[in-house]
C-alpha cells in the first residue's frame, strides 16, 4: 500500500475557514482540500438543499424531449421505457415509468436480457416496439451508441428519446433528443448524473408545466440515491443534494420494493455504504442471474406483501451469484498462474461457460488480488464479450481505444467498460491491450494507493471532531470519507486476531502519554499481528461502534506499519 498524503492547501483558507466556521484546522484543511473554501460554500456543503436542484431545462435537447412525450400524451401513443439491466438501468426504469403511469395509461417497460440481447439498445427491443405499436422508446443509462439502431427503429416510425451518462463517440445518434450531459454541445453545469439521475432531470422537467416543484419529486429520490451510490459516480455537485435527500427517503418512506429489501435485512438506519453493499447487489443480482424485470417488478410494486415475494427470489438469486462469482474468480486465478501471467501489466482471462452476469464482478475480485486493468471474458453468442475494470488513476476506456481495431463494439468510462470482440481476434487483443497498458500506465498506479487528508494525534479526536466528519456524508468519490495517519501509537496488549480464519485485527490503540485508548478494527489485517508488538503507524477512517446499547468512536484500520 502506498500512503498518500494530500497535498496541503493555502495556510490563510485553512486559517480563515477555521476561524468563520469555528472549527479546528484539520476540519478546515479537509473542507479546502474538497474545494470548500468559503462560510457560503460550507453551508451548502454541510446543509444540502434541494433550491441548489439545477433547472432541467438547461440540459441540451430536454425542451425537445419534453415536447415529443407531450405529443404522446395528447395522441394517445404507446411509450416504451427501455433501460440497462443493471442497478443504474432498472432503477431509471421504475423512475420514469412510474412517473409516467401518473399522467399516461400507454406506459410499458423493456429490460434487455443479459445474454439474448446484450447491453444496450437491442434490435429485439425495438421490433418487440414495432409488434406492440410502440411509437415512441425513452431509453435510460444507453443509447448514446446506438447509431444503427436508432436508425433502424426510424425506419419502422419509431422515435427515441435517449437519457445517457457514459461517453459520447464522435457522433451522436440521430434520436428525437439525446439528454447526455458529456456532450460537448451540453452547457448543463453538471455533467457527473448517474444514468437514473438523467432519468430523474426529465421526469423533473415533465412536472413544470403540471406545476410540480422539485418537492414533489423527492419520494422519486430513493431510486435516485440508489443508483447514484451503485454507479460509483462522484458524489459530489447535484449528485451530493440527490443522494443526502434520498438517503432520507430510504430510511423514512422508502417505496415497498427498497423497504422489503430492508425488511429481510434487519436494518433499522442505512448510510450509503450500506446501500452500496445490501441494496445495490439484490437489485443487480436480478439482471446478472435471471433477468432484470425482476428488478423493475421489484421497484415499482404497489403492494407491500407482493413487493416481499419478489424481494425473497431476489435474494435466492443473490446467494446463488455470491456462490458463482466466487468460483469462476478461484478458476481465473488458476489460469493466470497456469500462464504464467502473474507479472503482467494486465489480467485478461477467458473461459466460454463463465456466466455472463459475474464477469464484472470477477474483474473487481481480480483487481483486489493482482492489482491492474483487468478483462473477464466468456462467450456471448458467436462472439466473446467482457467485462473491463481498472484501477484508480488509469483510464481503461482510452485503452480499449487503442485496441478498437481487435473489437466489435465497447462502451463505457474510465473505470469499468464493457466489449465484445469475435473469438478468432482474442489473442491479438490480449497481447495488443497488454502492449497499451504497460507503454502508459504509470508504474506507481500498480500499487494500491490510500489517499490521506491528515495527520493527526489521537488526542484531536474528540466527540466534536467525530459528530463533524459524519456530517460529511454522504461519502463517495470526490467527498471520500475522511482518512488520517497517526504514527507511534501502542497497542495496550490486548490487542487480538479475531474472525473464524483469524483473518481481522482487533487493537486497541493508544499514543504518546494519553493513555486514553480507542477501540480498532482492521478487516483483512490479521496478518500485520506482529508489527502491533511495537511502536507502529496507522492510517484508518473514524467510525461508531456500537455494544451494548453503548456507542464509541472506533478507528477503521486500513494499514499499519
Amino acid at each position: 500500500m502506498r500512503w498518500t498524503l494530500k497535498p496541503l492547501p493555502e495556510k490563510e483558507k485553512i486559517e480563515t475557514l477555521a476561524k468563520d466556521l469555528q472549527v479546528d484546522t484539520t476540519i478546515a484543511k479537509i473542507l479546502c482540500q474538497r474545494n470548500i473554501e468559503t462560510f457560503e460554500e460550507a453551508k451548502k456543503y454541510f446543509r444540502p438543499s434541494l433550491k441548489d436542484i439545477h433547472n432541467p431545462f438547461l440540459m441540451k435537447d430536454m425542451d425537445v424531449a419534453v415536447a415529443r412525450i407531450e405529443t404522446a400524451i395528447t395522441n394517445n401513443e404507446n411509450i416504451l421505457i427501455f433501460g440497462d439491466y443493471d442497478v443504474d438501468g432498472t432503477t431509471a426504469v421504475s423512475l420514469v415509468s412510474s412517473y409516467l403511469k401518473t399522467i399516461h395509461p400507454n406506459i410499458a417497460t423493456y429490460i434487455p436480457d443479459r445474454y439474448a440481447e446484450g447491453y444496450g439498445v437491442s434490435y429485439m427491443g425495438i421490433d418487440f416496439a414495432e409488434d406492440n405499436n410502440f411509437s415512441l422508446i425513452i431509453a435510460l443509462d444507453c443509447g448514446i451508441k446506438a447509431i444503427e439502431k436508432v436508425a433502424y427503429a426510424s425506419e419502422k416510425n419509431i422515435d427515441f428519446i435517449i437519457c445517457d451518462h457514459h461517453k459520447p463517440g464522435k457522433e451522436i445518434p440521430k434520436a428525437v433528443a439525446v439528454l447526455n450531459a458529456k456532450r460537448e454541445d451540453c452547457q448543463y453545469p453538471f455533467d457527473e448524473l448517474c444514468g437514473c439521475g438523467v432519468g430523474f432531470k426529465l421526469i423533473q422537467a415533465l412536472g413544470v408545466s403540471r406545476n410540480q416543484t422539485i418537492e414533489h419529486f423527492v419520494p422519486y429520490l430513493d431510486l435516485v440515491a440508489t443508483a447514484i451510490a451503485a454507479d460509483i459516480v462522484p458524489m459530489n455537485g447535484e449528485n451530493r443534494i440527490l443522494t443526502y435527500f434520498g438517503l432520507q427517503v430510504i430510511n423514512k418512506s422508502p417505496r415497498n420494493g427498497i423497504k422489503a429489501i430492508i425488511h429481510q435485512t434487519k436494518k433499522t438506519t442505512l448510510t450509503i455504504t450500506d446501500v452500496v453493499f445490501i441494496i445495490a447487489p439484490r437489485i443487480n443480482a436480478a439482471g446478472r442471474m435471471k433477468h432484470g424485470n425482476y428488478a423493475v417488478e421489484l421497484l415499482t410494486e404497489m403492494h407491500f406483501d407482493a413487493a416481499l415475494e419478489f424481494a425473497a427470489a431476489i435474494e435466492i438469486f443473490n446467494a446463488d451469484r455470491k456462490d458463482l462469482d466466487k468460483k469462476i474468480t478461484e478458476q481465473a486465478i488458476i489460469q493466470i498462474i497456469d500462464n504464467e501471467e502473474e507479472k503482467r501489466f494486465t489480467s485478461v482471462v477467458f473461459q466460454e461457460d463463465w456466466h455472463k452476469g459475474v464477469i464484472g464482478i470477477v474483474a473487481s475480485r481480480l483487481i483486489e488480488k493482482y492489482y491492474r486493468p483487468t478483462l473477464v471474458f466468456t462467450k456471448s453468442g458467436d462472439k466473446l464479450a467482457a467485462s473491463a475494470r481498472s484501477v484508480k488513476g488509469f483510464d481503461v476506456y482510452n485503452a480499449l481505444l487503442e485496441c478498437e481495431e481487435f473489437i466489435e463494439q465497447f462502451g463505457g468510462h474510465k473505470y469499468a467498460a464493457g466489449l465484445t470482440l469475435l473469438p478468432e481476434n482474442y489473442e491479438n487483443f490480449k497481447n495488443k491491450f497488454e502492449e497499451v497498458v504497460e507503454k502508459t500506465i504509470d508504474k506507481k498506479l500498480l500499487t494500491p494507493e490510500i489517499s490521506v487528508d491528515a495527520e493527526i494525534d489521537l488526542s484531536e479526536i474528540t466527540p466534536k471532531f467525530f459528530r463533524i466528519i459524519q456530517q460529511m456524508a454522504p461519502f463517495g468519490p470526490m467527498n471520500m470519507k475522511p482518512t488520517f495517519i497517526s504514527t507511534c501509537v501502542r497497542d495496550n496488549g490486548y490487542g487480538r486476531q479475531v474472525g473464524a480464519d483469524k483473518t481481522h485485527l482487533k487493537l486497541n490503540v493508544f499514543q504518546g502519554d494519553n493513555k486514553k485508548t480507542f477501540n480498532s478494527i482492521g478487516f483483512n489485517l490479521g496478518h500485520k499481528m506482529a508489527l502491533a508488538q511495537n511502536n507502529f503507524d496507522i492510517v484508518y477512517a473514524l467510525d461508531e461502534n456500537e455494544w451494548n446499547g453503548n456507542t464509541s468512536i472506533q478507528l477503521l484500520l486500513k494499514d499499519l506499519k
